[in-house]
Order: C-alpha cells, then sequence, then structure tokens
C-alpha cells in the first residue's frame, strides 16, 4: 500500500477510470478476434487432420515445457468448443459482464480468458509463432489485475501495462536501428509498403508516396519508437501527450498494412498512460479491499523479476525479436522487421482436372483471402484479423525452409478438397470434384506504377520465376500418400 501512496501524486488513480473502462473493452474485443480466429482456422491447421496436429504437439511436449488445457483433450469439438467459449466469454466482457460482478469474479473472468487464449499459443506451433500471441497474453495477464468499475485503477498496473508498451515501442526501435542499414539510411520505405507480409487497400498509395515522404516516415517512426516512450513515465501531461503520439503513428501504420491486432493492442495499452480527468473529472470510488492490494503488489514482483531478461535483451546487441523467456508468456520481448526485404516473392498454387499433365494443360489458380494473387485484385483490410495461412504463404516464398513440416500436408488437402482447408482460401476452382494435379509455381510481384495501373486496372504485375514445386498428385496407396 505505501508503494502505490508513493506513486499517487504522480498519477492520481482514480483519474484513469474512462481510460481503464476503455482499455479493459478494446482488450476484451481483441481477445474476441484472437478466439474467432481460432473458431475458424484451428481445426484447418492444427486440428485432427490439421497441418501440423496440435495433438502430435502435445505427445511428444510435456505440459511444464508448454501449459495448455489441450493436454488433457485435444479433438476437433473440444478444441472448437474451447474457441467458440472464449469468443462468448470476451463478447461478455466487451458488453460489460466484468463490471457486473463482484471484483473476484471479474478477476476470474479475464484469467479464463488469458488461460484459454494461452493453450491455443502454446500448442499452435509455426500458426501461432508471432509476436503478437505473446502480447494478447501478456497483455491479459496484467488486465487481470487492472480491476473493475468498483475499485479506483491500481497504479501498479497501470505502470506495469506502460512498462509493457515501452518494450513494445523501444525494442521494435532498437531492432530496426541495430539492423537493416536502410533504416539508418531512413530508405527501408522504399519497399516496406510493397513487400510487407500482407499489404492493405492503401498500400499501393503509401508505396508511391514521394520518396521525400518515404523518409519523412522512417524517421518519424525513429522517434516514435527510440524518444517518445520515455515520456510514459514522465509526469502528466506528458504521459498523455507521449501516449497520443504513439496511438497517431500506430492509426498510420494500420492505414498501411494488415498487421492483426499488433497495432490495435499498442493503442490499447497507450490508453493506460492517458489521463481523462482534466475533461471528465475524477471518480469517486470505495476503498481499496486489503486483499487485492496484497495480490496486484505481488504480481509486480512477479513482473518485475521476470522482466530482468527482456531488459538485458534490449540493452544486447544480440537483441532477439519476439521471444517468450517463459512457458506462460508472462513478460517477453518484441520486435519486427529488423531487416526488410527488397523484393516480393509469391507462391501461386494451380490445380487441374486433367487425368494427364501435358505443355497444354490448363491450369486454374487457387486465391487466397489476403495475400496477393489474382493481379487485379485490391488488397484487402483483414486487420486486426489474423489469416495464418496466408502469413506463412509469405514466409514460404522467402525460403523453401519455411515450409518445412506444414506445405506438403497443405498441397495434399488441397488434392483431397478438403473442406475445412479449402475454407482458408478466398476461391477454389474445383468445387465439385478434386483437382488431379496441384502444382507451385514462383512469381516475382511488384506493385503497378500509376500508368500501368490506368492501362490495365491492376494493381499488381508479376513476372514468372521458376517452378517452386512440380506437379503432384494423390498415390494410389491406401495410406493416402502422394507422389511428389
Amino acid at each position: 500500500m505505501a508503494a502505490m501512496e508513493w506513486f499517487t501524486p504522480w498519477f492520481p488513480a482514480s483519474g484513469y477510470g474512462l481510460s481503464r473502462l476503455v482499455l479493459q473493452r478494446a482488450l476484451a474485443g481483441v481477445y474476441l478476434v484472437a478466439f474467432l480466429s481460432a473458431a475458424l482456422q484451428f481445426r484447418a491447421l492444427l486440428g485432427e487432420r490439421g497441418l501440423v496436429p496440435a495433438a502430435a504437439f502435445t505427445r511428444r511436449v510435456p505440459f511444464r515445457a508448454s501449459p495448455s488445457l489441450f493436454h488433457w483433450r485435444c479433438g476437433d469439438r473440444f478444441t472448437g468448443a474451447c474457441a467458440w467459449a472464449g469468443a462468448a466469454l470476451a463478447a461478455a466482457v466487451v458488453a460489460g459482464a466484468a463490471d457486473a460482478v463482484p471484483l473476484w469474479a471479474s478477476m476470474v473472468l479475464w484469467a479464463l480468458l488469458w488461460f484459454l487464449y494461452l493453450s491455443f499459443v502454446n500448442v499452435g506451433q509455426i500458426f501461432y509463432g508471432f509476436g503478437w500471441e505473446s502480447l494478447l497474453l501478456e497483455s491479459g495477464f496484467l488486465a487481470i489485475f487492472l480491476g473493475n468499475a468498483q475499485t479506483s485503477p491500481p497504479v501498479l498496473t497501470l505502470w506495469l501495462m506502460r512498462w509493457l508498451l515501452f518494450r513494445v515501442e523501444f525494442g521494435a526501435g532498437l531492432i530496426k536501428w541495430r539492423g537493416d542499414a536502410c533504416w539508418r539510411n531512413l530508405t527501408c520505405l522504399y519497399y516496406h509498403h510493397e513487400t510487407q507480409p500482407m499489404p492493405g487497400p492503401l498500400s499501393w498509395f503509401f508505396h508511391h508516396l514521394p520518396r521525400r515522404m518515404h523518409r519523412m516516415e522512417v524517421a518519424a517512426n525513429h522517434v516514435a519508437q527510440l524518444v517518445v516512450p520515455f515520456g510514459l513515465f514522465f509526469p502528466q501531461p506528458v504521459a498523455t501527450i507521449a501516449a497520443g503520439l504513439i496511438i497517431v503513428t500506430q492509426l498510420w501504420l494500420v492505414l498501411s498494412g494488415n498487421f492483426s491486432w499488433l497495432n490495435w493492442l499498442t493503442i490499447v495499452l497507450a490508453l493506460s498512460a492517458v489521463d481523462p480527468s482534466p475533461a471528465t473529472g475524477t471518480s469517486s470510488y470505495g476503498p481499496t479491499p486489503l486483499w487485492f492490494a496484497v495480490v496486484v503488489c505481488l504480481a509486480t514482483v512477479l513482473i518485475v523479476v521476470l522482466s530482468w531478461w527482456p531488459a538485458r535483451n534490449l540493452l544486447s546487441r544480440t537483441q532477439q525479436m519476439n521471444r517468450s523467456f517463459n512457458s506462460l508468456h508472462l513478460v517477453n520481448t518484441y520486435g519486427a522487421f529488423g531487416s526488410v526485404t527488397r523484393v516480393r516473392h509469391e507462391i501461386v498454387l494451380e490445380g487441374t482436372d486433367e487425368e494427364q499433365v501435358t505443355p497444354g494443360t490448363v491450369w486454374r489458380e487457387y486465391d487466397f483471402k489476403g495475400k496477393p494473387g489474382n493481379v487485379r485484385r485490391l488488397p484487402r483490410q483483414f486487420a486486426p484479423y489474423h489469416l495464418r495461412l496466408d502469413w506463412q504463404m509469405w514466409f514460404a516464398a522467402l525460403s523453401p525452409a519455411y515450409t518445412r513440416g506444414w506445405f506438403e500436408p497443405f498441397v495434399s488437402r488441397l488434392l483431397e478438397n478438403d473442406p475445412a482447408t479449402v475454407r482458408l482460401l478466398h476461391t477454389n476452382p474445383f468445387p465439385q470434384q478434386p483437382p488431379t494435379h496441384v502444382r507451385a509455381l514462383l512469381y516475382r510481384y511488384r506493385f503497378t506504377t500509376r500508368e500501368e495501373r490506368r492501362e490495365t486496372g491492376a494493381w499488381w504485375h508479376r513476372t514468372f520465376e521458376r517452378e517452386f514445386l512440380p506437379p503432384v498428385a494423390l498415390s494410389g496407396n491406401s495410406d493416402g500418400r502422394h507422389r511428389w
């Protein structure tokens, strides 16, 4: 309690009631999107007949190394029920359920959300190996100790959220400054809007901004990530101004591409530093329960101790991106795009229903929901929703090493017209009967120029480079293996 009183003159917790309300509802909204992603994609990617089945993972990895509810049961019905239950619980919290129950029950609701999603992440393997998964879990864990409408927002929890936001922003800034030289010479955005994993509907326009503007974008990014985060720890109104600058930067990133819920969750965390009391006044609360104050203090001590490893990583010349230092994803390290690709490659999958492949075979193309394919199709906005297969296809185009373990089963499911798998795609050119053969071609993609756009109506121009996977077909073996 003494520690809380020491911080009170700088940050009166009672003035942050509105910030906490918006933060919690928005965080629950991110949880809702994450659970919907699991409900709609987990079965095809990690289910019983998934590309990398979670059940096989739980058999070889012990619970203590990867805590998850699915070590107990991992069938499609059970994982699906957990995903939909998580979505329903998140929707209830968005609607105010956590503020309508006693404080202890509110903490239980947040803890259930955290553990349910931890269960998916810890068996999700390559399809859940993204920094924003750990970021949601770390944010969700802190939300357990943020209280509800019955008590004043704990100062210590708000500070822990600022510490998390600081690591997200400062870590991302350091990884860029230490990484690709184009960040230091301010030229990375000559390429990045075009080569990012999943461009959005405005990415073509961002790419065609003047190069001077691109250099200004990079310079502003360095300021936003390497300087502004320190303002989060200053007295008000400096902390609110710093949070506002971070929010503006993140909204710019939202407009320029699809990065799942990374930008949205960063905005949510920034609310922990926003003091709305000058405009809204200070809310009045009853006394903070002693047991709650003790629990918050214990959680703070835990986070401070676990912060040693991420803090050391920030100062290291060999800084790592998006690493969890414990199996519960409580305190992690973050960062993105330490290097920027200069050329965009895309894997295009095609199928045919002809029995024999000849030079005259007619091939029909599969189109993905988010990743570039049809050159005339404007990139769509999907974030904060996460298209996990589309992202892996971007990595696969960078190097065949990224296809290990999942790409061959993916092609197999296309040859079978597996319903769960084809639902992950935008179009299935074989809606009635499965294809006899599937192949993969590698193309170089670039945004069209303004002149090309006017003449052809296309957003992309693509050039064939090589065959990525030769035509394959189902074998006649009873085990269902394929002839490669």
